[in-house]
């Protein structure tokens, strides 16, 4: 399972998504968003023009938008 986390160091809710992959031993990639336009951009395209974090994405190109800790563990 492939993964991309897009998300900003300063956020409280990429923090919690990042340690919960990380306590389950899930690989990822992090992207920062507020260092990467075109990260931003493609988190804006998935969104619609929005840019709410962490927006997680899949290989298969299913993605979460600020999943609860449930939510994301429910899709792993």
């Amino acid at each position: 399972m492939k993964l991309t986390v897009y998300g900003a160091s300063w956020c409280p809710d990429v923090k919690r998504s990042r340690a919960l992959l990380d306590r389950e031993g899930v690989e990822y990639s992090y992207v920062d968003v507020d260092a990467d336009a075109a990260a931003e951009r493609r988190v804006r395209e998935l969104q619609d023009g929005a840019r709410r974090i962490p927006t997680i994405v899949w290989e298969d190109g299913s993605f979460l938008v600020e999943p609860s800790d449930d939510e994301l563990s429910a899709r792993l």
